[in-house]
């Protein structure tokens, strides 16, 4: 008989979910992470100098308002894992020295874009009321449920007008969408920023539906209090506290199959651990091709699994130790813009911004590439010593430069770029110049790769979102809704549906699916609005 119910791969937002979920119902739970924390992506850490906090990949959680993990697992009221929301979200620079910003108020919001256009005013009004009802009618309840088949949830669409609505929109390209909303071009390069810098390219074909998602999204952006590692503990600890457990620093070397059934695991040093469920947050590759292999998988599924693509950008990221907080020139206008939780600069068009995305399939890093910025300490103080900050630049970058991604081992080629940033920065906030920046910490698509495993080739959601790759197909049809066509092996990371982003939904529903095929006791309820969805036909 195994000694666990679940063994959970993968130490990520998604396996911690899992873990927290079956530990809480009384499952034998046992998970195991190669890096000597848990967290995966939540991570913050001393990398500058000490008493400054960085949050080293993870840093804006976006579904706080929508995940069920937060309020069912008390991630609050018993593991004091806290959020700030700040009122001003994104504040973009212009060139001109103006600022257009977006609040989480939409009427603020709309009042800055006036300033631009009335029209374009009157449109977002809109298109804010449209992209909330979209939020909570179908792309949040959707998040948290097994995706649907294509031509499925096309029958479920016609049975509403809602769903109508998300059909027509999901066939346009982001750019599309903001062309035909927006006319001044400084509002169509924010929006088109927004809607594209977490996954999406601007002319990429059926995806739409990600644009309402990303653009609601920009304006519900939430900081963990502490750092991000804040709610990977939280998780953690609900795993321990309910009997769970967590090995580190160890290295799995397969999944053991037999008989077309998953067993448990063989780690590096021998050791087996078996299981009744084996569950996989970690990428496709590592999962199928190299931990489970032939002749466990089929000679199709194998060669599916082999087609998965990176994604074709990563980020470039410099994480800064600050003598002071930055004090940009557009604040004497508005001092709120002083306390922007993102700072974009770089982009007056959209132009700017499809230049960028150009140059990064040539493999070009831009002398003029915008980017954007934060202070996290600006908002929690925790997070740096008394009166100094901590500052966070990230920019889109190709992993596979024109000189090899190699090319990215050399450490002038990476603080000419962090200088490169700095001084851009400089222009709108003069302080940030001289030694105001007490010490950097410089992270390429490379070192994503190498600290972060099942990020290949520094794909931060562990693989391309296109229409091929998502919903029903990420990874692909016969792994997508957790189980897989190795009977009691489950998938459910990044690279699964619904993806990445710290949205607490592969994990969340995983553990639905597994408790179901192991007779586990569900102690959590369905969503309220997942129940909502269904009743309205935009959900079986």
């Amino acid at each position: 008989m195994a000694e666990y119910d679940v063994l959970i791969i993968g130490g990520g937002p998604n396996g911690l979910t899992l873990g927290a979920y079956l530990a809480k119902a009384g499952a034998k739970v046992f998970l195991v992470e190669r890096r000597t924390e848990v967290g995966g992506g939540l991570a913050t850490e001393m990398i500058t100098l000490p008493g400054f906090y960085h949050n080293i990949h993870a840093i804006y959680h976006m579904m706080v308002d929508y995940a069920p993990a937060y309020t069912d697992l008390k991630l609050e009221e018993e593991y004091n894992c806290r959020y700030i929301y700040p009122p001003l979200q994104w504040t973009m620079l212009l060139k001109d020295g103006r600022a257009l910003c977006m609040y989480n108020d939409v009427e603020k919001t709309c009042a800055s874009i006036e300033k631009f256009s009335k029209k374009d005013a009157d449109s977002y009004r809109e298109a804010a009321a449209q992209y909330k009802r979209f939020m909570d009618g179908f792309l949040a309840p959707a998040t948290f449920v097994p995706s649907v088949p294509a031509l499925e949830q096309l029958v479920l669409f016609q049975m509403s007008e809602l769903g109508q609505e998300v059909h027509e929109i999901s066939s346009k390209t982001p750019l599309e969408i903001v062309n035909e909303t927006f006319e001044n071009e400084h509002v169509r390069a924010l929006m088109l920023y927004l809607a594209c810098h977490w996954s999406l390219e601007p002319e990429s074909d059926g995806v739409g539906y990600m644009v309402p998602l990303y653009i609601n999204r920009s304006s519900n952006y939430r900081l963990c209090v502490g750092g991000s590692h804040c709610l990977s503990q939280a998780l953690y600890k609900t795993i321990l506290d309910n009997g769970g457990t967590v090995y580190t620093s160890r290295i799995i070397k397969r999944i053991i199959v037999e008989d077309g059934t998953a067993k448990g695991v063989e780690l590096s040093d021998g050791t087996v651990i078996e299981a009744r469920a084996v569950a996989s947050t970690i990428d496709p590759s590592q999962t199928f091709l190299d931990l489970v292999g032939r002749p466990g998988i089929s000679e199709d599924f194998e060669k599916r699994i082999e087609g998965w693509k990176w994604e074709k950008w990563s980020l470039f990221l410099a994480h800064l130790a600050l003598e002071k907080a930055p004090q940009f020139t557009a604040a004497s206008a508005d001092p709120a813009i002083n306390e922007s939780f993102v700072y974009l600069m770089g982009y007056d068009t959209t132009e700017d911004v499809i230049k960028h995305y150009r140059a990064m399939e040539r493999g070009e890093l831009l002398e003029d590439a915008g980017f954007e910025c934060c202070f996290p300490s600006v908002h929690d103080p925790t997070q740096a010593p008394p009166g100094r900050h901590t500052g966070y630049i990230s920019m889109m970058a190709p992993y596979n430069l024109k000189q090899g991604a190699e090319a990215w081992y050399n450490r002038k080629l990476k603080e000419e770029l962090a200088q490169q940033c700095l001084q851009t920065l400089a222009k709108y906030a003069p302080n940030m110049a001289g030694e105001n920046v007490l010490w950097q910490y410089l992270v390429t698509p490379v070192d994503i790769e190498n600290k972060f495993m099942d990020m290949v080739q520094g794909s931060i959601k562990q693989g391309e979102y296109h229409a091929l790759q998502m919903g029903f197909q990420r990874p692909n049809d016969e792994a997508s809704q957790a189980r897989t066509p190795v009977k009691n092996l489950y998938f459910c990371g990044a690279g699964a549906y619904p993806g990445g982003l710290v949205l607490l939904g592969g994990g969340y529903i995983a553990a639905d699916i597994i408790a179901e095929d192991l007779g586990i006791k569900k102690w959590w309820p369905e969503p309220e609005m997942v129940t909502r969805a269904r009743a309205n036909n935009l959900l079986p």
